[in-house]
C-alpha cells in the first residue's frame, strides 16, 4: 500500500513519537486532577510540551498554548470565543469548513463576513483581502496553506496591509510541521495546529496558540482541576479554555513530533518539495489530466482526469493499484467553487514517502486515464 493521503492524516510517525505515546498509554494518570506523584508527573510533562510548542512556533507565552483534540476545535475556540455581534471578519475562499462553518453560524448572530477571492493564477488575492478590511473589521482569518491545492498566502504581506488593531488568525492545519512558522515575526495573533498531520503526532492532538491581544472566551464548560468551588470557568489561561480531561498520550505525541521536527524540518521540507515538483512535472505531461497545484512544501498535489469523477479516480487507485489518495471537495467548498471544480483528486506526500512510490503513482494515474478512452 502506498499512502498518499497525508493531508488528511499523517500515515507515518517517527519511532520517538510511537515509543513516547506507547509509554504514555502504559503509565499515565489524569494531569492536574490529583495530588499523587504520577498525576503531578503527567502535569509536568504537559507543561513541558506547552513550553516546547511555544518555542517551536516562537509564540507569546506558554500559558496561551491551549491543547485541543484537533485543529477544528482550535479554530472554533479562536473564532467563536472572540467574535461578537457587529464585528466584521475578512477571510478567503480558500478556507476549510473549520473556518467557514463557524463563520456561517456567526452570520446569523450579526457578524459580517467577507470572502476574498482567488487571482487568475489560483492564489489568494491579497490586495482584494486588504481592500475589504474596514475600520470595524475585528479579525482577518487566513489559511497558511490550502488543503486543496497547497497554495500558501503571503502572511507577512497580509499583516503589513491590514490595520494594527486587526487580529490575524491563521489555520495551520496543512502548514504546521512542513514550514517554519514564527508567530511573532509574522504578526500572527492566533495559530490553530493539527497535531496529526505535519506535526507527526497522533489523531486527537491539536493546539491553539494566541497572543496577549486576544482573550478568547470559553466555548466549552466543565471541570479544570482548578477553582473547583467556582461555578464559572476560571478567568486565567490555559484553564479557561481546557475543560475536561486532557488527552495525555496525544499531547505527548505532539511534543515528540515537535522535538523531531526541530532537528529535521528543513531536510523534510526539501524532500517534500522535490517530490511535489516531480509529481507536478509528470502530471502536467499526462493527456487528460488537469493539474491544480504547484510544487509546494506541504506535499499537496491536486488534479483531475477527464471523464472521471474524483471519487472514482481515488477508488480505482486504491482498488487496482493499492494507492491511498482523497477525492471530493476536501471540506473546502468555496475553494472548489472558485476553481470551477466539482471535486479533485488530492495526492499528499510526506517526507516518509519515496521517489519510487512517486514513480509508481504516476504510472498508475496514466493507466487510469486509459480506463475510458475516447
Amino acid at each position: 500500500m502506498i499512502y498518499f493521503d497525508n493531508a488528511a492524516t499523517g500515515g507515518f510517525k517517527p519511532d520517538g513519537v510511537v515509543s513516547a505515546t506507547t509509554a504514555a498509554l502504559n503509565r499515565n494518570a489524569n494531569p492536574g486532577r490529583s495530588g499523587h506523584k504520577l498525576s503531578l508527573a503527567c502535569l509536568e510533562r504537559v507543561y513541558s510540551t506547552r513550553k516546547l510548542l511555544c518555542e517551536f512556533f516562537n509564540a507569546y507565552s506558554y500559558e496561551r498554548v491551549i491543547f485541543t483534540k484537533n485543529c477544528t476545535e482550535a479554530l472554533n475556540i479562536a473564532i467563536l470565543g472572540t467574535l461578537k455581534a457587529g464585528d466584521r471578519v475578512v477571510t478567503t475562499v480558500a478556507e476549510h469548513n473549520s473556518v467557514l462553518r463557524p463563520l456561517e453560524y456567526l452570520k446569523g448572530k450579526e457578524v459580517d463576513v467577507f470572502y476574498a477571492p482567488l487571482t487568475t493564477e489560483g492564489e489568494v488575492d491579497v490586495q482584494a483581502l486588504a481592500n475589504a478590511v474596514t475600520d470595524d473589521t475585528r479579525t482577518v482569518i487566513v489559511t497558511l496553506a490550502s488543503n486543496v491545492t497547497g497554495i500558501m498566502p503571503d502572511i507577512k504581506a497580509i499583516k503589513a496591509l491590514i490595520p494594527e488593531n486587526c487580529l490575524l488568525i491563521c489555520d495551520g492545519a496543512q502548514a504546521c510541521g512542513h514550514v517554519e512558522i514564527d508567530m511573532k515575526s509574522s504578526g500572527i495573533d492566533a495559530l490553530a495546529v493539527a497535531g496529526h498531520k505535519g506535526m507527526l503526532g497522533v489523531q486527537g492532538s491539536g493546539a491553539l496558540l494566541f497572543s496577549e491581544r486576544m482573550n478568547p472566551a470559553p466555548v466549552l464548560f466543565g471541570g479544570t482541576g482548578s477553582e473547583s468551588y467556582n461555578l464559572n470557568m476560571p478567568d486565567f489561561y490555559p484553564d479557561a479554555l481546557e475543560s475536561g480531561t486532557l488527552s495525555y498520550p496525544a499531547i505527548i505525541s505532539l511534543g515528540e513530533g515537535a522535538l523531531y521536527l526541530m532537528q529535521n524540518l528543513e531536510e523534510n521540507r526539501r524532500k517534500v518539495e522535490q517530490m511535489t515538483a516531480f509529481l507536478c512535472g509528470e502530471l502536467e505531461g499526462v493527456r487528460g489530466v488537469k493539474l491544480y497545484s504547484k510544487p509546494n512544501p506541504c506535499g499537496i498535489v491536486a488534479f483531475s482526469i477527464e471523464k472521471m469523477q474524483s471519487e472514482m479516480v481515488a477508488s480505482e487507485l486504491s482498488e487496482r493499484y493499492g494507492i491511498c489518495v482523497r477525492g471530493g471537495l476536501h471540506c473546502a467548498p468555496l475553494m472548489h467553487r472558485a476553481l470551477k471544480s466539482d471535486g479533485l483528486v488530492r495526492a499528499s506526500v510526506s517526507a516518509f514517502n519515496t521517489q519510487n512510490e512517486c514513480e509508481i503513482f504516476i504510472k498508475s494515474v496514466k493507466l487510469c486515464t486509459q480506463l475510458y478512452p475516447d
